[in-house]
């Protein structure tokens, strides 16, 4: 009897041995992983790719409305135009990526006053 009992208990710290085992690998792949953001919201990426520097606009969340008046959600997205614009105080061009209101705004008061006022450096770019 004192075998059966012995050997029980071995088997105990046995199993008890493997957890503690197992733990420690778990907190060496989280220790790994510590430093890593695991998060995906497509919705949010695809909105935050698609604003224009110049006003801001974003992609606006609407109802796509059937014949049969079934409502959708869909995202209608900013009419954004790669152009290069003259930047007289640089005097060269400057590749950009804007929204078709920001070039209409862009004609209107100039390419300095607009990017100053949207806080936007074009020596960078």
């Amino acid at each position: 009897m004192t075998t059966m009992a012995t050997h029980g208990a071995w088997l105990r710290m046995t199993s008890s041995a493997k957890l503690v085992a197992k733990s420690k690998e778990l907190r060496f792949v989280t220790s790994q992983l510590s430093g890593l953001r695991i998060s995906h919201s497509p919705s949010s990426d695809v909105s935050n790719r698609r604003i224009c520097p110049f006003t801001g606009k974003k992609a606006n969340r609407a109802n796509k409305v059937s014949f049969s008046n079934h409502k959708i959600k869909k995202l209608q997205f900013v009419n954004l135009q790669y152009k290069k614009v003259w930047w007289e105080a640089g005097n060269r061009f400057v590749k950009l990526r804007l929204s078709t209101k920001a070039l209409k705004t862009i004609e209107k008061n100039g390419l300095d006053a607009v990017a100053k006022k949207a806080g936007i450096d074009l020596r960078k770019k």
